[in-house]
């Protein structure tokens, strides 16, 4: 064990976050996504839920500043309300990045493909419905090394 590390970050989790450069993408997913069939890297989360892990991983994750879609979420369709876990995404991402983190929603089949190409996926056993979260990761500054 190290220091400073949350325990939910298992050590696959933190060599995937050690592995990823700028530009790269991570999706932190639902129970029902199918994990398996879209991940080239896989990290099992089983047990926890996405909150979990992203709060165990902001501290770590830039996101990525270039670019206006750096979170994105697997929208819902026009008749249903924005799921309440999104809300606490946009806290979590706030409290970590020091600054509001807008949402970006993408429809289902396209967030599948985007999450295809991704650098890995985190299965967890989020029970949220449309509970999938892509993130962009960012560059580290010079001063955050310390």
């Amino acid at each position: 064990m190290l220091r400073g590390i949350p325990r939910i970050v298992s050590p696959d989790l933190m060599h995937v976050l050690l592995s990823m450069g700028h530009g790269d993408e991570i999706v932190l997913a639902d129970g029902n996504f199918p994990a398996v069939t879209n991940a080239r890297r896989l990290v099992r989360a089983d047990g926890h839920g996405v909150p979990e892990v992203l709060r165990a991983i902001v501290r770590f994750f830039p996101l990525d500043t270039f670019v206006e879609d750096h979170a994105v979420v697997m929208a819902t369709p026009p008749e249903e309300a924005e799921p309440e876990i999104w809300a606490e995404y946009r806290r979590i991402l706030r409290e970590g990045e020091g600054r509001e983190v807008a949402l970006t929603p993408i429809e289902r089949f396209a967030f599948y493909e985007r999450a295809s190409r991704a650098f890995a996926v985190v299965a967890t056993g989020e029970t949220a419905l449309y509970a999938n979260l892509i993130l962009k990761k960012g560059v580290v500054l010079p001063h955050e090394c310390d």
